[in-house]
């Protein structure tokens, strides 16, 4: 505005020099300044119009530390070529790419694939577009918003955990319930009759070929222990490295979330860096879930964030992904400690049924809500991410102690110590690895 205003002021001044010394070269002057500022302002106007932005998510879905490609494309339906036209991304994940200035022909139509290292995990929204152009001289800039969005969800960083077994996983586990069930299971029955609705995989074509009738199978639920990983998501147990939350440049606005859940500014193709006990947590949950399912564990989920997220313990391929959804878009804001969650959920952990808590908290309620879950059958084991290594004042140890008195196994995660190095095997049920 300020360039206009400047021209505005020298056409009001050359005009006032006309008037008062009645030279014709200051009328002239004024008229021609002012004439420059209508091109230049219907120049800009023209230079918006007959735009069509599309824009393209290549990856709907990508984990932190890959990237993320998007590719916008800007079509001129005018005859009239646009000398240069801004494109700048107002796009919700942090670092996006996706600005860069065009010029056009008539009938042209421009591409361009933005490409985006993921920091960050979360659902972002990709756009809306605002254009900006100007006249030649650079008098007037105008700009046209471009309502086109999409979203990508960014799951958490993962780590390959391949020779991880849960402690608990080498106990009996559980018991054969011998309850029939309509979802499919690797524990087969018996096998009857086809009947009107049967689904085609049920089929058992051996049974089929002896008896010369369709047989299917039926299922019973599987004996082997549920995995059911707790993670806590408690606001009050967050604990964040001001060092590492501190290397972030100032002026972020499209960062989401709490300051301690932030990442730092990373160098292209460096893995990202985890700030928070929090970070810290979600990675180690999604990375464990995922070596779980792996081993065709059964496994769930169960963490308490700005909402309730109960994923039920199932074994399916689809499970990953859903943990990795809720863990995407999970914060620590719950006002509920570790031990109210425990509590709450009490009447979904049976005798045939394993714990895996995952938190950075020092308030031993939560010890005797576990506590009580083992009295009733539940088996239990613990990784503990050190709040004391994040620049936490309290000491860790009195907690990690009843813990082993417990003879619960207990893993103890610090900041920039590789988690399969910490989640080495212990020797034994009540065993503190450090």
């Amino acid at each position: 505005m300020v360039r206009p205003i400047a021209v505005l002021l020298l056409a009001g001044c050359a005009f006032l020099a006309a008037q008062g010394t009645g030279i014709r070269l200051f009328f002239h002057l004024s008229y021609l300044l002012l004439g420059l500022l209508a091109l230049s302002a219907l120049w800009a106007w023209l230079n918006l119009r007959g735009l069509d932005v599309e824009r393209e998510t290549l990856t709907q879905r990508a984990t932190v530390g890959e990237y993320a490609r998007e590719r916008i494309c800007v079509r001129n339906r005018w005859p009239l070529p646009k000398l240069w036209v801004e494109l700048r991304d107002e796009s919700e994940l942090p670092n996006h790419g996706g600005g860069f200035v065009a010029s056009l022909a008539g009938r042209e139509r421009g591409r361009w694939t933005a490409r985006t290292l993921c920091t960050q995990r979360g659902r972002f929204r990709l756009g809306p577009t605002t254009l900006i152009s100007g006249d030649p001289f650079g008098i007037i800039r105008l700009s046209r918003q471009v309502a086109s969005t999409s979203e990508i969800l960014v799951y958490p960083q993962t780590v390959d955990l391949p020779n991880f077994r849960l402690p608990s996983a080498e106990l009996p586990g559980g018991q054969a319930t011998r309850a029939r069930t309509f979802n499919v299971t690797p524990n087969v029955a018996t096998v009857r009759e086809y009947a009107p609705g049967d689904s085609m995989n049920r089929i058992h074509w051996r049974s089929t070929a002896r008896t010369g009738r369709l047989m299917v199978k039926e299922f019973e639920l599987d004996p082997s222990a549920d995995v059911y990983l707790v993670l806590d998501m408690q606001e009050r147990a967050v604990v964040a490295d001001a060092r590492v939350v501190a290397a972030r440049p100032a002026g972020d606005e499209r960062e989401q979330g709490p300051w301690w859940a932030r990442q730092p500014a990373q160098r292209p193709g460096s893995p990202p860096a985890l700030a928070s006990t929090e970070e810290y947590a979600v990675m180690a949950t999604a990375s464990l879930a995922r070596a779980l399912l792996t081993q065709n564990r059964v496994v769930g989920l169960v963490a308490w964030g700005q909402h309730r997220e109960v994923i039920p313990a199932e074994r399916e391929s689809r499970q990953l992904f859903k943990i990795l959804e809720a863990l995407a878009v999970l914060r620590a804001h719950s006002p509920r400690s570790l031990a109210e969650v425990l509590t709450a959920e009490s009447q979904r952990f049976g005798r045939n049924c394993t714990l895996l808590v995952v938190t950075s908290s020092l308030d031993e309620r939560w010890v005797g809500a576990l506590q009580q879950h083992l009295y009733r059958g539940v088996r239990a084991a613990v990784l503990f991410i050190d709040p004391q290594s994040f620049g936490g004042w309290r000491d860790p140890e009195p907690l990690l102690r009843r813990l082993a008195e417990l003879r619960v196994p207990t893993y103890r995660l610090r900041q920039g110590q590789p988690l399969p190095d910490a989640l080495q095997e212990p020797p034994g049920p009540g065993s503190l690895v450090a």
